[in-house]
């Protein structure tokens, strides 16, 4: 017996069809051979930066010690755990971060998303109401096609080297006209993803005045929500220190989420969230009531276990492999690909480059695609021969720009590389194979 599907709602409708990227990788690893192929593409952190050896003296402690780690292997509180939001709290406080003090702090809640950064992301999404945010272009494209999916209207605002661009935000938002009234919250990633942009501090006070100047206009909070995903990962020593923008949230309306995935290891999912003692936050922890109860107290424990005790070697021996081998990829991209790139942001902060080529395109129906996803038709080109024709996977930057923005022509020449996941030889020779196809391209 056929019978019809059961009806979705709008959400489940527009999640049958896979995203983008989804699509791609999975393609991708449905017959990725490893030795062979690169991956460029997803965003993993490197293997070795992930310390297995504290993990496990973290989860032995905490597990020999009941009394002291209570109920790690039980259900836990929904805001998170006393242990870890102390932790985090101290850390933030002994190594600088953000410059925040302790007085700042004391007016703040902090809270623990039930499945790291990205559930913190997805209860805004979903305890708001519906309407536009605001954020960079290139932008997100995980959370923004999250946010599409849900019924959220995207407005993208270009960055440049400091990051989203106030003054057209400010143009952009005048031009709603009436439906400024629409606008529920500003996003911004203050290490962008894809282009690794650093936000600076000149703009992130820009942004808390903008944001709360549009509150005031229109008689309520709109929130500014900064990701902070990658900004413990800013390892060219000549950024400046980032400054919080809690520092200068007058108004309630400043909301900050961090990870400690970028810098332990993604699998513990802890992902964190520090704002005022609000209506929204209180919706955010009953959210993570309702999926989950909490985050597993057992990686909470192990997560504050080594916040307290080898986080500030951790850090130091994180930053120092990524920046050795951000100045070796940006060396190579001189050196192979050279006048073909029109701009390169990255290689200071997190583990991304993002690249714009001056007149080759990148994206799925291209040459250049084509060539390194060993599609073009050619056997010469995509094998079988004497030896594996390796593959080379990226995230094409029309993937990265919104369609309704600003940056669509550009996106078609962009891509973002990473060069967290595999060793240097391996993306020596991706790189010597990206100037293979743009010579395919040309041609």
């Amino acid at each position: 017996m056929n019978l019809h599907e059961p009806p979705l709602s709008a959400y489940g409708r527009a999640s049958r069809d896979p995203s983008p990227v989804r699509r791609m990788m999975a393609e991708f690893a449905s017959d990725f051979r490893d030795g062979v192929d690169v991956n460029l593409g997803v965003g993993y952190v490197n293997e070795n930066t992930i310390p297995r050896k504290l993990v496990a003296e973290a989860t032995a402690a905490v597990l020999s010690r009941p009394g002291e780690y209570d109920k790690a292997l039980n259900y836990g509180a929904s805001k998170g755990s006393r242990r870890l939001l102390d932790a985090i709290g101290r850390y933030l406080l002994a190594h600088g971060v953000g410059q925040l003090t302790a007085e700042v702090l004391a007016r703040k809640e902090i809270v623990i998303g039930v499945s790291g950064a990205s559930s913190l992301l997805e209860a805004l999404a979903q305890v708001l109401d519906r309407g536009i945010v605001v954020t960079a272009d290139p932008m997100y494209y995980i959370y923004c096609n999250v946010l599409e999916r849900l019924g959220w209207e995207i407005l993208p605002v270009p960055e440049d080297g400091d990051g989203i661009r106030t003054d057209v935000l400010a143009e952009k938002l005048d031009a709603l006209g009436r439906r400024k009234e629409d606008v529920r919250f500003l996003y911004v990633v203050t290490v962008g993803n894809p282009t690794s942009t650093v936000l600076s501090n000149a703009r992130r006070g820009e942004l808390v005045r903008i944001a709360m100047g549009l509150s005031r206009q229109l008689g309520r909070a709109v929130p500014l929500v900064f990701d902070k995903a990658y900004e413990e990962l800013i390892h060219d020593p000549r950024v400046a220190p980032p400054r919080s923008g809690l520092l200068d949230d007058e108004g309630d309306i400043v909301y900050e989420i961090s990870t400690v995935s970028k810098i332990l290891a993604p699998g513990l999912r802890i992902g964190y969230m520090i704002g005022p003692d609000s209506g929204l936050l209180r919706a955010v922890v009953q959210r993570a009531s309702d999926i989950g109860f909490s985050a597993p107290p057992i990686n909470q424990a192990v997560a504050a276990y080594v916040l307290d005790h080898h986080i500030a070697a951790q850090i130091a021996s994180v930053n120092a492999g990524y920046r050795a081998k951000a100045d070796a990829v940006a060396a190579w991209l001189e050196e192979y690909l050279g006048d073909e790139i029109a701009e390169r942001t990255g290689g200071r902060a997190g583990f991304y480059y993002y690249l714009t080529f001056r007149e080759v395109e990148t994206h799925e129906r291209s040459a250049f695609f084509r060539y390194l996803s060993r599609t073009t038709g050619d056997a010469a080109i995509d094998g079988p021969g004497d030896e594996p024709k390796a593959r080379v996977i990226y995230i094409p930057g029309e993937f990265c720009v919104h369609p309704g923005g600003d940056l669509v022509a550009a996106g078609r020449r962009q891509l973002r590389l990473s060069y967290a996941y595999e060793d240097l030889a391996r993306i020596e020779r991706a790189i010597r194979l990206m100037a293979e196809a743009v010579a395919y391209a040309r041609r």
